[in-house]
């Protein structure tokens, strides 16, 4: 905890915001550093809740509820608040590898099961968190850790997102070779390619791969196992083999004129733009531009609204993003979503301030469903039309979207992004190394076990789980790392 009265005494303050006229100018991280004071008092509000739910993370009904990996909130809050922030960071880095990720891209469920979330605004939990590792890093405090001595055993970690960076993290420390295959041209997944530089700078996971390296760790970029690097030989050369390929399937949405020119999966249009980005400052121009057009964004979550941010930038004409639900309440529903579930309220995304920044009004219509796509001449869409939808549960349970007569409307677009989330894992390299999968096409591989039907090789992260969170990829990391450890050594040593 931290100061006993704290949380009567301070209110809520999270992670400031750069102005959004100002920070859509340019791509650097929209968040700006609070004082070591702000974030000690933000520390103290840390109450003497006696059964803390925050860093014990499960699931309630689908929804996340406390953190994954287990952080242990309370005693860095209270170290925090004492100004030991060195010893905060060991206790940080304890049981998660990376908070940095988690405390800039994570949409922290600890704070949904926070106990003073139950009557007040809880604990800014990712802000304290963010706070002490960038500290760490200014002081000097993070360092290269390599283990004091090699098991002479090697493994494969196929996919260098969260989950596969962990899994190699830990690894390592047991004193495994770890050699981390990623088909991109940049380690990091989804952290590199699929959230965007002003949301989760770069240099957070140069920085990171760079103390991973100098720890033994091997990476291989431009290196797609089952394509440019044999199975065959990746089953000769390796003592066992973790995939961590993640969930990249798209999902589509089959209605007429989807085949026009235009319309692009939200991956397409962010991984390009990072990509020329970081590449040439755009300057190359290999990427998909928002710049004068209409653009409808079709997906309400983080994908979506990081498609928005990303336009406003391109500087485009007008800017919509459909949302299936209804606009959702203020507080949460105490009967259908209960503390401690994850909070499901109506929320301002930086990516939403930013569009309304720059046109005037939230960027988003709720409870609207896409009926077709109108082109020109040249095939390219002109129009979206859609209509308004309601939902029913029938006598059976299940959800039932209706369509309401009279409110049709047709949008005028120039560029569509589909962000409405992932089928699965891609197939290929599973086929090739006869691993069984689930009916919904994830990896079979039981949960605490991670390992698959063949010998040797486990699986975690979103390709075993399907579409989630940054912190459930480093939770299943860290846990298939361990039982691959077991695997090779008969016990293992880690967490």
């Amino acid at each position: 905890m931290g100061k006993p009265t704290g949380f009567m005494e301070y209110e809520r303050q999270s992670q400031r915001e750069r102005e959004p006229q100002q920070r859509v100018k340019d791509w650097q991280d929209y968040t700006e550093p609070m004082t070591e004071q702000e974030v000690q008092t933000q520390a103290a509000r840390c109450m003497d809740c006696g059964v803390p739910t925050c860093h014990t993370g499960t699931e309630i009904n689908g929804v996340t509820s406390g953190c994954p990996v287990y952080h242990l909130i309370p005693e860095w809050n209270d170290l925090v608040y004492q100004g030991q922030w060195k010893e905060a960071l060991k206790r940080e880095h304890e049981m998660n590898n990376f908070p940095e990720f988690t405390g800039t891209a994570c949409p922290a469920p600890c704070e949904g099961g926070c106990v003073l979330g139950i009557n007040e605004p809880p604990v800014a939990i990712r802000t304290v968190e963010r706070a002490i590792i960038e500290k760490g890093f200014e002081e000097g405090w993070v360092v290269p850790e390599p283990p004091e001595k090699r098991t002479g055993k090697k493994v494969a970690v196929i996919g260098s997102g969260p989950a596969g960076l962990a899994a190699a993290a830990q690894l390592n420390k047991a004193g495994h070779w770890v050699t981390v295959f990623e088909r991109n041209d940049r380690v990091g997944g989804l952290l590199t390619y699929g959230i965007p530089e002003m949301k989760l700078p770069y240099e957070m996971v140069e920085r990171r791969v760079a103390l991973l390296v100098q720890e033994g760790i091997t990476f291989m970029t431009n290196m797609e196992v089952g394509k440019n690097y044999p199975v065959e030989k990746l089953q000769s050369e390796f003592d066992a083999s973790i995939l961590c390929g993640g969930a990249t399937i798209h999902r589509d949405i089959q209605v007429e004129g989807r085949e026009l020119k235009g319309i692009h999966y939200a991956m397409e249009f962010l991984h390009a733009n990072t990509k020329s980005l970081l590449d040439s400052n755009l300057q190359d121009g290999k990427y998909l531009s928002a710049k004068g057009k209409d653009v409808i964004v079709i997906g309400g979550g983080d994908t979506g609204t990081d498609c928005l941010a990303t336009a406003v930038r391109h500087d485009c004409k007008s800017l919509t993003q459909f949302d299936i639900y209804d606009k959702k309440g203020a507080v949460r529903d105490e009967l259908g979503n209960p503390w401690p579930q994850y909070p499901i309220i109506h929320r301002l995304e930086y990516g939403q301030k930013e569009a309304a920044s720059k046109f005037g009004e939230d960027p988003r219509a709720y409870a609207v469903q896409t009926t077709r796509f109108v082109g020109n001449e040249e095939g390219h869409v002109k129009e979206v039309h859609t209509i308004h939808v309601k939902l029913r549960i029938d006598e059976n349970g299940n959800r039932i979207r209706e369509e309401i007569p009279g409110t049709e409307k047709v949008w005028p677009a120039d560029l569509v992004l589909l962000a409405i989330g992932f089928n699965g894992p891609e197939q290929g390299l599973l086929q090739q190394l006869n691993v069984e999968t689930n009916p919904n096409s994830t990896v079979k591989a039981e949960y605490g076990k991670y390992a698959t039907n063949v010998e040797g090789v486990f699986s975690a992260g979103d390709m075993r789980r399907g579409q989630s969170l940054i912190v459930w990829a480093i939770n299943e990391g860290r846990e298939v790392a361990r039982e691959c450890d077991r695997y090779l050594m008969g016990a293992t040593v880690l967490p």
